[in-house]
């Protein structure tokens, strides 16, 4: 008799996340199949216990869908050999095992990326995939597919067929490219035989019309009287505007230990640039008003000491203040939607009236590519960028005084 049960080993350093194994017994004889599951032993308890009711509820459902899903090919294996009536080891039904998950389909392929995803905490990407996901799947009618079945043709009809359904393309385009890179994974992994099926279709990105409001909205927005989370929602509008368009999930986790010397040094999350801003007074009033103690960080965003959770606080956060804003800017009378983005986005606009140099203002937010950011980065002195950012700033202390 052959048993297949799922293990988790702790980690032998305290706080360090264990691994999930598989042990596949037979005949007196155990072999275990360890898999790229991390996680820690309070999450590996809930997962044991079958509770739904969790933070993060996409980790569990994923995580408990690729266990599931491999425990089930163990086991189809199993009854493979049983059916044969020959003589079969453990070593055999690993081998099996192993040749079988070549053969998984691409629905199942791609939630397992997306758990491995949320597992190292590239919740962003995570969410991509699956908002990517969600919408192949509905084109095909759930039915999961073989990647042997994704070709040309069967990629442009889905293209096609989301445009007709009036999706943009720059969102069309979204998907693609996550689907062509999940894709190409599982070309590397030996699991699909590279055919280009994404080479037709479109996977640029459309330039669109900047939300930005000029600097005299800015100039009311910061003299308007506004209470409770109002005012937390425009004094991060504010900080954003004065720290060369810091996003807000850059804001929600700005740490106190990021302060020094007069500077704020910061890791933007999504490019990893590191980015160094001069305090200035506007900033300075900001930072005294909400730097607490008791929170290592900056802003009343981030409530938990667990990452997933503090990854809900920052979503949360962002909807809510958003929110804020659009009614804020609805009582200024404001033709732009207001919203956090657009702070970064009238930051640039002020800094390209003030003839700043578009290198400059590359430098200044981490913007534009990776790539050609990290060469301005390399051939920019900081002092240019401050220089630049005082100038800017320069309205809302003279406006302040009158």
């Amino acid at each position: 008799m052959t048993t297949i049960k799922i293990k988790f080993r702790p980690s032998s350093v305290e706080g360090r996340p264990g691994t999930v194994y598989y042990r596949v017994s037979h005949r007196r004889c155990t072999k275990l199949i360890t898999t790229h599951i991390r996680m820690l032993p309070y999450q590996w308890e809930l997962l044991q216990k079958s509770v739904k009711q969790v933070v993060d509820k996409e980790w569990w459902y994923y995580t408990r869908r690729q266990l599931e899903s491999d425990q089930n090919l163990l086991m189809q294996v199993v009854r493979m050999f049983d059916a044969l009536g020959t003589e079969y080891s453990v070593n055999d039904v690993i081998k099996q095992y192993f040749e079988a998950r070549k053969q998984i389909p691409f629905f199942e392929f791609m939630e397992r990326q997306i758990a491995e995803l949320l597992e190292s905490g590239h919740r962003g990407t995570a969410r991509g995939y699956r908002r990517s996901l969600s919408s192949f799947a509905t084109y095909l009618g759930n039915n999961d597919i073989a990647f042997g079945m994704i070709d040309e043709r069967l990629v442009m009809e889905y293209s096609d067929w989301l445009l007709r359904r009036g999706v943009v393309r720059n969102t069309v385009s979204f998907y693609m490219r996550n689907l062509r890179s999940v894709y190409n994974k599982a070309v590397k992994q030996g699991l699909a035989v590279q055919a280009f099926p994404f080479q037709r279709v479109y996977t640029g990105v459309d330039r669109t019309a900047k939300r930005a409001i000029d600097e005299r909205a800015i100039v009311r927005l910061a003299q308007m009287q506004l209470h409770g989370s109002e005012e937390l929602a425009r004094d991060l509008f504010l900080f954003s505007y004065c720290t060369r368009g810091m996003s807000f999930v850059d804001m929600a986790y700005l740490r106190k230990s990021d302060i020094r010397r007069g500077t704020i040094s910061y890791t933007r999350r999504k490019t990893k640039q590191r980015l160094v801003v001069k305090v200035e007074p506007c900033i300075e009033r900001i930072l005294k008003k909400y730097c607490r103690e008791g929170s290592p960080y900056v802003f009343p965003i981030i409530r938990s000491h667990d990452a997933f959770a503090a990854y809900k606080d920052y979503q949360r956060a962002l909807s809510y203040t958003n929110r804020l804003l659009r009614h804020i800017g609805e009582a200024m009378g404001l033709r732009v939607p207001l919203t956090t983005y657009v702070a970064r986005h009238s930051w640039a606009n002020s800094a390209r009236k003030h003839k700043v140099p578009l290198d400059v203002i590359s430098a200044g937010m981490g913007h534009t590519s990776e790539h050609t950011t990290r060469i301005y980065l390399t051939s920019l002195e900081r002092a240019t960028v401050d220089e630049a950012n005082s100038s800017i700033v320069a309205l809302l202390e003279e406006r302040r005084r009158r």
